[in-house]
């Protein structure tokens, strides 16, 4: 039988393995069920044996890293930004100097795409993932190791011949327009503000104190560039072809071109084909292919001889502003949409645009009847960008924000620091209910796949569902009736909703529907307080003690529980059967060195992610609470620590203990 050691490094080879040929190769040798089940004997394996986890271990990629702050790293090799041109005469420039600089000798260029994303450094010693660093000013960066982990296609280790000891690559971090449309759907389905674009996004992402999220975003990065003190290659065109085999993600895009007119060939069918790709980007890296002649060619103080990026310029047009409709979601917000003369852009025509809110068509002075100017550039939505004043007549009247919902007819409430409108008759509301069905059945949700938007409109009208609840009071008799419902559709219907009440706690929190209570935080506060009755008891304090748990999402929560109706529904998805509290993991006993002792755990600790850190309590005999009182033992307190626990935790006289000294306890 293999030891523990022999099992981790086993499972770890054997799934870096499955990722390489499935990520490099496009190859699935098992099903994702598999990898999952494999991937879970390794975290447990990990968990009982952290001394022969590995750097390169595929649980990386899933996060749960929590950090306080990034440190400040310097760059071995400092991250200088390029020049740019916007015109095919400036590029004609730059190859002349080019020319000049090598003394006519013959040279060729490596063309590349400009992806709009982060700039990021990797470092790799012994074939090993060290560290992960943003671009920063281009001498100093932020240490984000844990957050490149999670990137999937992101090799952790590179293994084969002719591998220096210590080498960087660097490559664009970007968020794939995929993902990028998901988070904005789930931030607009729980009430927030829709992020601009992806690579602000991105940026942000990458810049999140907890790994788990980053994982969960599904980051990617294209490498561009090799970097090490030993001479491994003689041109860029090796280095990639060399990085591609080793592994890492190097976007096919590229192109070797003989002269300045193949680059200009290059650039004119990117141009347009490039709206094809699951990013964004912004222009095309010219370089010279070898690493000899870059030498020769040098630096001025900014930027590279060798190098510049054509940014191609952003994609606008002019159109009619016909209209302005008014949009009602889930959670009440109002949002305003331009319906607009089609036009083509960007390789689709496009008839409506966002305008946000309020205070964007006031910043706009939007006038139905304006001829305004629109842009895709690094938007995935067109937006309008400015009005054609030249173009405006005299009889065009200002737009004025409706003060009622267009759908109920209900005045509408503007919070003190929000920039949008929302309607308070979530309970009357015909969009807002049945928004808040269609949000419980989703796939993170309640998952109950057999219903859809045009049945839920079906319940809807007829009656039969005005609360997510009811869908546990459907019996086969009242949809059998229904016109184009057959005997095998229902079945799956009701089938579909039995099923939903296996699904875990964190999901039906989701579910529920509180406002900016998304996937994640549904996530943190059912692993803080582990049943709904905790959370419905919990005050603002108690909330906010949560970690990433701010003000507004608190008020929130408090204000749903408050609310009659609200205690009405839990109460009935409760009688359904619907699981409203987590299941424990089993606890394995490690002693009972903290028999009869309390603690509350508040702040971010060094060695322990917090659900940890209550497990390790627990296994060694003592019990966590929720809040300070006097029969509390011991307030653990990690860093950035609520200031009111230990002001209440003085004041009672309750002892605190830092991670060291509990760590001593525990010895």
């Amino acid at each position: 039988m293999m030891s523990p050691q022999e099992q981790i490094n086993n499972l770890t080879e054997k799934l870096n393995y499955y990722n390489h040929q499935y990520y490099q190769n496009s190859v699935s040798e098992v099903t994702d069920f598999e990898f999952d089940q494999l991937l879970v004997q390794l975290q447990e394996l990990e968990k009982q044996f952290p001394q022969f986890s590995r750097p390169d271990s595929p649980t990386h990629r899933v996060g749960g890293t929590i950090s306080k702050e990034f440190p400040s790293v310097t760059h071995i090799y400092p991250m200088l930004s390029l020049g740019n041109t916007y015109s095919e005469e400036e590029l004609s420039d730059f190859d002349e100097r080019v020319r000049k600089g090598l003394n006519n000798e013959a040279y060729e260029y490596i063309c590349e795409l400009k992806f709009d994303g982060v700039a990021l450094s990797m470092r790799y010693e012994n074939g090993i993932l060290e560290k992960g660093v943003t671009r920063g000013d281009g001498v100093r960066g932020d240490d984000i190791t844990a957050n490149v982990r999670t990137i999937r296609t992101m090799p952790l280790s590179v293994r084969g011949n002719n591998i220096p000891v210590k080498f960087e690559v660097r490559g664009e971090g970007f968020m794939p327009l995929s993902s990028f449309d998901a988070l904005n759907k789930e931030r607009e389905d729980i009430g927030e503000a829709l992020l601009a674009n992806p690579r602000n996004a991105a940026s942000g992402t990458f810049k999140m104190q907890d790994s788990g999220v980053v994982a969960r975003r599904k980051m990617d990065c294209y490498v561009y560039s090799f970097l090490s003190d030993d001479e491994v290659f003689e041109t860029h065109e090796e280095s990639l072809i060399w990085m591609k085999e080793r592994g890492f993600n190097v976007s096919p895009t590229w192109k070797k071109c003989q002269t300045v007119e193949e680059v200009f060939e290059y650039i004119r069918y990117w141009d347009t084909e490039r709206h094809k790709l699951p990013l964004n980007t912004d222009g095309i890296v010219i370089k010279i292919n070898s690493f000899d002649q870059r030498r020769e060619l040098g630096f001025t103080a900014k930027s590279p001889r060798w190098a510049i990026a054509y940014k191609y310029k952003a994609e606008a047009a002019t159109t009619l502003l016909e209209s302005i409709s008014y949009q009602v979601g889930r959670t009440g917000n109002v949002t305003p949409v331009a319906n607009l003369k089609p036009v083509p852009l960007a390789g689709t025509v496009v008839k409506r645009a966002s305008v946000h809110n309020a205070n964007e068509i006031e910043r706009l002075d939007l006038r139905i009847g304006d001829w305004v100017f629109i842009e895709k550039g690094g938007e995935i939505i067109p937006k309008i960008t400015s009005v054609d004043l030249s173009r405006r007549t005299s009889d065009l009247e200002t737009i004025i924000f409706p003060d009622t919902c267009p759908e109920c007819g209900t005045g509408l409430i503007r919070k003190e620091g929000e920039a949008n409108h929302y309607c308070p008759n979530e309970k009357g509301c015909p969009p807002q209910i049945k928004g808040k069905i269609e949000h419980f059945i989703q796939r993170k949700a309640m998952n109950i796949d057999s219903l859809g938007s045009e049945t839920i409109n079906v319940f809807y009208q007829k009656g039969l569902v005005k609360n997510p609840a009811d869908l546990y009071d459907l019996q086969y008799d009242d949809l059998i009736v229904l016109d184009r419902f057959k005997e095998k559709s229902v079945k799956n219907i009701l089938e579909g909703v039995e099923k939903s009440k296996t699904i875990p706690f964190k999901q039906v929190l989701f579910a529920i529907g509180i406002r900016y209570v998304g996937a994640t935080v549904a996530e943190k506060l059912t692993s803080y307080f582990k049943n709904i009755d905790a959370i419905a008891a919990a005050d603002l304090q108690a909330l906010i003690s949560v970690p990433e748990i701010g003000e507004r999402i608190a008020q929130s929560v408090v204000e749903f529980f408050q609310e009659t109706e609200n205690q009405e529904y839990i109460a009935r998805l409760r009688q359904a059967g619907v699981q409203l509290e987590q299941e424990d993991e089993e606890l394995v006993s490690e002693g009972n060195a903290l028999e009869g002792k309390t603690f509350v755990i508040s702040g971010v600790f060094q060695n322990f992610e917090r659900d940890d850190l209550k497990r390790k309590i627990e296994a060694n005999g003592g019990k966590v609470l929720s809040g300070v009182s006097g029969k509390l033992n011991y307030l653990l307190a990690g860093d950035g620590m609520g200031p009111a626990k230990l002001e209440k935790a003085t004041k009672l006289g309750v002892q605190v203990i830092s991670e060291d000294e509990f760590l001593e306890m525990i010895k």
